[in-house]
């Protein structure tokens, strides 16, 4: 059966399944320098999806809609071949306790022009079957417990299986956008008004709470304000909670939780605050999780754990949860947040005919590289593997294209800048460069076999999803990757990997020593991954751009126009 897949909100993305296998996942930002979290408003770019790999919409046995906000069902207002049209669907959260794979059975989905049935599930359905169905626990098929927080909701606890998954519990009344919101009122994002839902600040926030450091006293405050606007028995805190289907006001209840928060911590650095409060999350989901374990002992010996939602993105947290000792095995797939929710909705649907089987993937199914060539200034000439890693010895950043785009947010070597960590002006030279803060972290890219020497604990991490300790006696051999923390986001990738960046690794470390690089994205500021040589070089952030076997270097004419403009301008 090949299943099509559809994410037509925020991170919109086309995936097809076919007979348990993924042929490919295509997000819309990664698409034309497409802006991050593009929506899908036009279902045209269904059928070119479609029609760029070989298919039709004919070809396509199911088509399945993520779900999305709505007590009922969801709405959803697009355009098919520029006419409007309406479609419904499931609403974010299943209805009742085992209902989280019942599909909404909806018409009128039209492509090319011809009207097609299509079922949609909960929002919520994708991040579960998603998670669980990429893990290794559905290839042993065995069961595994899956918590889900998601931008609008409570964290809940499912348990799933090949037979299917059921809801256990919501583990404390917190939505996962709060994170978000306390950059609103704290630190370098701060906003005035009331906070919307901005999906960018979360990450930074991560990154920026090394500056600070978590105070008891603050971390009272923030108790207090729980109890009295979300957890406990007062009015407020009770018409909160009884809003768990009205985002709208979720977001303005929690939006007053850390107004009044600011009023109470006025005399307390930024930094120390948004640290305070991530330890305040991080020690209530890890309470709440052990609370949840023993009001369902029945399931004490289950000690596989799948996590989904946007808040699967904090690598803190996943680590914190792993470190617990509740579970064996902690899985993260590389797109927790709603860049999966194509994949999780067609694993949804594969479901009626298989159960939640194993689904057969590889994170690298996004678009291919366009080709094409850059105008401008810029020379071309066949670089190896080897030559590429005496450059990148030199200290020179190199954008580095290769094979299929990855899935999810984080670049993993295919669409990424590459550079060497040796040199302590690296890191701020690449956040430079890309417009960022220089307290952001540029993550590693390490040798699988060598991480455990060089971080703690340094475990396998292909997709960048867990913390690690950078060791001591390695900070200053590579400063570059090291957060102010001392801690790395680390990526590791096994040396025997056929992808051409884990070869860059090993011919680097032949030179150097050293088995791993700098590794951040390759975008326009606010955009998707490059999509072609093109974008890379007119970008221009870095002088060499790397694409399967071919070096593209600025031109000594492209250095001699910038010389003579600054020597006008001056």
């Amino acid at each position: 059966m090949r299943i099509c897949g559809i994410k037509l909100t925020h991170d919109g993305a086309v995936a097809v399944v076919e007979d348990g296998r993924l042929l490919f996942c295509i997000e819309q930002e990664k698409r034309d320098n497409n802006t991050r979290y593009q929506a899908i408003t036009d279902l045209s770019a269904v059928t070119l999806t479609l029609a760029e790999h070989g298919l039709t919409p004919a070809d396509i046995d199911r088509f399945v809609i993520d779900g999305w906000d709505g007590l009922t069902h969801s709405q959803f207002d697009v355009l098919s071949q520029g006419v409007p049209l309406t479609l419904k669907g499931a609403p974010y959260v299943e209805r009742h306790e085992n209902g989280l794979l019942t599909p909404y059975v909806g018409s009128g989905l039209v492509l090319n022009g011809t009207s097609l049935p299509y079922r949609s599930y909960a929002h919520v359905a994708g991040h579960v079957a998603g998670a669980y169905c990429t893990s290794p626990f559905a290839k042993a098929q065995a069961p595994a417990l899956c918590l889900v927080w998601d931008g609008c909701i409570f964290p809940r606890l499912y348990h799933v299986g090949p037979a299917g998954a059921r809801f256990l519990d919501t583990l404390f009344p917190v939505i996962g956008q709060a994170y978000a919101i306390a950059g609103h009122r704290f630190g370098p994002y701060r906003q005035a008004g009331q906070a919307g839902w901005d999906l960018g600040v979360a990450g930074k926030l991560m990154a920026y709470i090394a500056l600070g450091v978590p105070d008891e006293a603050i971390l009272a405050v923030f108790q207090e304000l729980y109890e009295m606007y979300f957890a406990g028995s007062s009015h407020t805190a009770r018409a909160y909670r009884d809003s768990i289907n009205d985002p709208t006001a979720l977001l303005s209840a929690t939006d007053r939780f850390f107004e009044e928060c600011a009023l109470r911590l006025l005399d307390k650095r930024q930094e120390d605050v948004l640290a305070s409060f991530h330890v305040f999350a991080e020690r209530l989901l890890e309470q709440e999780v052990s609370l949840a374990l023993l009001r369902h002992s029945e399931l004490l010996g289950l000690r596989n754990l799948c996590i989904a939602g946007g808040c699967g993105l904090n690598i803190k947290w996943n680590s914190t949860l792993r470190a617990t000792g509740l579970f064996d095995t902690v899985w993260v797939p590389p797109f927790p947040n709603d860049s999966g929710s194509a994949i999780g909705t067609a694993c949804a649907a594969m479901a009626e005919t298989s159960g939640l089987a194993h689904l057969e993937w590889s994170v690298h199914s996004g678009p291919a590289l366009t080709r094409n060539h850059p105008s401008g200034d810029w020379d071309s000439s066949p670089c190896t593997i080897e030559e590429l890693a005496a450059l990148i010895a030199t200290d020179v950043p190199v954008v580095f294209l290769s094979g299929l785009a990855e899935l999810g947010p984080r670049a993993l070597g295919g669409r990424s800048i590459i550079a060497a960590a040796t040199s302590s002006g690296m890191k701020n030279h690449l956040n430079d460069v890309k417009l960022r803060e220089r307290f952001r972290p540029v993550a590693p890219i390490c040798l699988e076999d060598r991480a455990p020497e060089i971080f703690d604990p340094g475990s396998p991490d292909p997709y960048m999803l867990f913390d690690h300790q950078t060791r001591p006696e390695w900070r200053t051999k590579v400063p570059a990757i090291v957060h102010l923390d001392g801690s790395a986001r680390l990526q590791t990738i096994s040396r025997t990997s056929p992808h051409a960046i884990a070869a860059l690794l090993v011919e680097y470390e032949k030179l150097t020593g050293i088995p791993l690089l700098c590794n951040t994205s390759a975008n326009h500021h606010g955009r998707g991954f490059f999509p072609d040589v093109a974008s890379a070089c007119g970008w221009g952030g870095v002088d060499h751009v790397w694409c399967d076997g071919i070096l593209w270097k600025r031109s000594a004419n492209a250095d001699l126009k910038l010389s003579n403009s600054a020597l006008v301008t001056d």
